[in-house]
């Protein structure tokens, strides 16, 4: 599996809070089946978005966690004035691995306004914004048309792993599971901040997502789409809906 949405780096924001803490996190996404993963510290008003910082943090933390897991480059893009503008100068520095896909985060307090603007002119310097967890921001949630829009356009949502399997409610479950079945959804990441309560671990979503939906669905989520973001390859974004669930046959035996 590949998890394209981590807060693996220490002291950077409010993820890891040490170089032991990254370690262990990075064991943990390779002892559940991640291969790779991407570290994506904020960019937003209460966190520094330091390049080269995060450069040298990966280099140290992929020495030492060896070659069972690949470890990305990428950015939690907070959807700000200052942020798309830098966005817009200078496309690779907040994308994964400097390639063509950015993860953005919409404010909680308010939906950002003229966002389809602001989505299309990130196209225009070649970035595809991928809309992260919309399922824990209530404005994006309570507007599923509004996603529906973006996804028809071409801007792919990413949901977290945790939000799937009911350890933000079982509402929060609910709208995922509508969204999925309507084919919006195209990642499905850990999100994770630490070992506990938010865990780099995507086994439990893909035995749930394989359970419910099929493997190929699970597959999908966890590991094609991931992987062509990783690799700065074009994907298909357009509603992406599970197979519906094969009818079970009966036979009576027996005279």
């Amino acid at each position: 599996m590949i998890d394209i949405h981590s807060h693996l780096l220490y002291g950077l924001d409010d993820g890891a809070r040490s170089f032991d803490i990254s370690l262990e996190m990075a064991k943990m996404a390779q002892e559940s089946g991640t291969t790779d993963i991407v570290a994506t510290p904020h960019a937003n008003s209460a966190f520094d978005f330091a390049p080269d910082l995060i450069a040298g943090r990966i280099q140290e933390l992929q020495a030492a966690a060896g070659d069972g897991i690949k470890i990305h480059r990428g950015c939690d893009c907070h959807l700000s004035v200052q942020n798309i503008q830098a966005a817009m100068r200078e496309p690779e520095r907040f994308s994964i691995n400097g390639l063509c896909y950015l993860l953005v985060e919409f404010p909680e307090e308010s939906l950002f306004q003229g966002s389809e603007q602001i989505f299309k002119s990130l196209k225009s310097v070649g970035l595809t914004p991928i809309v992260t967890h919309p399922e824990r921001n209530a404005h994006l949630a309570s507007d599923i048309p509004r996603l529906r829009r973006w996804v028809e356009s071409g801007i792919p949502l990413q949901i977290t792993a945790q939000s799937i399997l009911s350890d933000f409610g079982p509402g929060i479950a609910r709208w995922c599971l509508d969204v999925m079945k309507e084919g919006l959804v195209h990642f499905v990441a850990s999100d994770a901040h630490d070992l506990l309560r938010r865990p780099p671990k995507l086994d439990r979503a893909w035995t749930f997502l394989a359970g419910k939906f099929g493997e190929a669905y699970a597959e999908a989520l966890l590991n094609d789409h991931p992987r062509a973001v990783i690799e700065g390859e074009p994907l298909d974004i357009r509603p992406f809906r599970p197979e519906a669930p094969k009818k079970r046959r009966w036979f009576q035996f027996g005279a």
